[in-house]
């Protein structure tokens, strides 16, 4: 309740302070679109902020909430009745201002409300389509759609929606993968933004991850760029990460407790005003809970503030690169970079770098076993085997792959990829070349199925390690985005893509290319049919020898001497937030401040 409560106190603060009115005048409309079991409502109306007079015209007219499970909507109706009930006194008056509808649906160019089975709830749709909100309240739903290709539950796709969000967070995001944008939290802020069009209020708890998230940086920007002013409350709780770093997050505001379910995710409270008689918000008013809190303590702090009028505000101004917190330290940016696949960079310390191998079903292809190893696989490719013939013995009866296989995880772990083989009559077979050693974590050695058909995505690692008996070395560092302090691992065998939880990148000593039959260069390497390429280019070998003054320095010396600069804690301390945001580049500048 206290987090409720907050909000509700803060959108009528807000409200007052930027237009002169209050939740409980006439003309705001409200509008709790996952409205669950009507709590956000309920409070409103058991606080007093809507006076006694204007209470019948608010119920009756001025509130509006959606929900799509039919249990909570009618448990929703029945508490915000019997709260007004209480309140006004007098005859039941139903509450008309709830629909059951897909809020995300409701704005959809092909209307399906999903309204059309009871008439009243379709006309009451309608109308609330056709009120000026001005302010939206809730908690939106967090959805992260399904974990493997084993659910079949895939997001619900909202074309109209999504291609807003396409055309502004994600076009504005440096991100690699994006899939994260389309998830419920972030459509409901576009949804309320579009929503509540040039003036209004949206205030939400949510899913904190885009006050710091990579590929949130578009968000940011657009957010800035929408809004004349942004307060953001960070009650951390990031119940992902580990050690010190988790200790700090304190205790995860919605974590379950005495069973199982709730969430791990840190959370905010995020409003986001439109004045359009105010300039764009060129500041964010943040403010952190605090470290190392329990979960009571975060409420306590909560409730003593009110609202967001009760906070010593920061004021932030975002980098160029979309920071609110955590920002770059703008030296960075001019140092080499250790890799680059997007043409950006005119010069890396390496030619090629590579996320780790991502077997999507590591339950299968690692083991500390050979014997178990080669059954588990045998296993799950004979199966594999049954579901193509048993595919192709459909009758010609028109099923998806989804629908058609068979999802039981102790016989199989599915993937796109794996489904497309199927559906194509592919059979595999069971490969004892494919066994190599693995490293499957930090000094965490295992013996692996390696083998581009049932590793989900092996990225470049095959031309780092070929085979198992042609040598190569690899600096492995934590990708973009991570949660944990930046660290920095060598490997001389094959790394796991979450071999630091995020995706691990790989920077190699070598690789290895394929040689044609009639290829009679370097024939003394070791391994038939492979040559073996430096992958530090010469350009950065002789920009060393320059900078050091020593011709004798030698490619492989830069190799090592780069993994020991990623080692210095100086380095780590200044560029902690770099380290997280970019692929780490690395500066020969460093040589110079005594690390030799």
């Amino acid at each position: 309740m206290e987090v409720v409560d907050f909000i509700v106190n803060s959108a009528n603060a807000a409200l007052k302070q930027e237009f002169g009115k209050g939740l409980t005048d006439e003309g705001v409309h409200i509008l709790e679109p996952f409205v669950g079991t009507g709590t956000f409502i309920t409070r409103l109306l058991q606080t007093g902020l809507i006076t006694p007079e204007d209470l019948q015209r608010k119920y009756t007219q001025e509130l509006h909430a959606n929900e799509i499970l039919l249990l909570a909507y009618y448990i929703a109706a029945i508490n915000i009745e019997e709260t007004y009930h209480e309140l006004a006194g007098g005859d039941y008056v139903p509450f008309n201002g709830i629909v059951l509808t897909d809020t995300f649906q409701m704005n959809e160019h092909d209307d399906k409300l999903g309204l059309g089975i009871f008439e009243d709830n379709s006309d009451r749709g309608k109308a609330q389509k056709g009120k000026d909100i001005t302010v939206i309240f809730g908690n939106p739903p967090y959805s992260a759609g399904q974990k493997s290709q084993n659910d079949n539950n895939k997001n619900l796709a909202y074309p109209s929606l999504d291609e807003r969000i396409r055309s502004t967070y994600a076009k504005h995001s440096t991100a690699t993968n994006k899939n994260s944008l389309y998830g419920s939290e972030i459509r409901a802020l576009k949804w309320a933004s579009e929503r509540i069009g040039n003036r209004g209020i949206i205030a939400y708890v949510t899913n904190g991850s885009f006050i710091d998230s990579n590929s949130r940086d578009g968000l940011r920007k657009c957010l800035v760029d929408e809004f004349s002013s942004i307060y953001c409350f960070n009650l951390r709780g990031n119940g992902r990460t580990s050690g010190e770093t988790c200790r700090k997050e304190g205790h995860p505001l919605f974590a379950a407790h005495g069973g199982k379910g709730g969430s791990l995710t840190p959370i905010a409270i995020l409003l986001l005003i439109k004045n359009p008689d105010r300039p764009k918000a060129k500041q964010i008013f943040y403010h952190d809970i605090g470290d190392y809190l329990t979960r009571d303590q975060k409420l306590e702090t909560i409730a003593k503030l009110t609202s967001i009028t009760g906070i010593d505000w920061q004021e932030i101004t975002p980098n160029d690169a979309h920071d609110w917190i955590n920002q770059r330290d703008p030296a960075f940016d001019n140092f080499i970079a250790l890799g680059d696949k997007k043409g950006n960079e005119t010069k890396t310390i390496f030619d090629l770098y590579s996320i780790g191998v991502k077997t999507n079903r590591d339950s299968w292809v690692y083991n500390f076993s050979i014997n178990l190893l080669t059954k588990n696989m045998n296993k799950m490719i004979d199966f594999y085997n049954e579901e193509v013939e048993r595919y192709k013995k459909r009758l010609k009866i028109e099923i998806g792959v989804d629908n058609f296989v068979d999802g039981d995880a102790t016989k199989i772990s599915w993937s796109r990829d794996l489904k497309q083989d199927l559906k194509k009559g592919n059979h595999r077979s069971f490969k004892k070349d494919s066994i190599c050693i693995g490293q499957y974590r930090p000094f965490c050695k295992q013996r692996m199925y390696f083998n581009k058909y049932f590793n989900n995505d092996v990225g470049l690692i095959p031309k780092l390690f070929p085979k198992e008996d042609l040598g190569n070395s690899v600096i492995c560092i934590p990708g973009i985005g991570g949660t944990r302090d930046f660290t920095v691992f060598m490997s001389n065998t094959i790394p796991d893509c979450n071999f630091f939880i995020s995706a691990s990148q790989c920077f190699p000593l070598y690789h290895y290319e394929k040689r044609e039959k009639t290829d009679q260069t370097n024939l003394f390497e070791q391994g038939e049919g492979y040559s073996k390429k430096e992958n530090i280019p010469d350009a950065i070998l002789k920009e060393f020898q320059q900078v050091y003054n020593d011709t004798n320095l030698t490619k492989e010396d830069i190799f090592y001497y780069v993994y020991g600069i990623l080692h210095s804690p100086e380095y780590k301390t200044r560029f902690a937030a770099d380290l997280k945001k970019n692929v780490t580049p690395y500066s020969l500048r460093w040589g110079f401040l005594g690390i030799q």
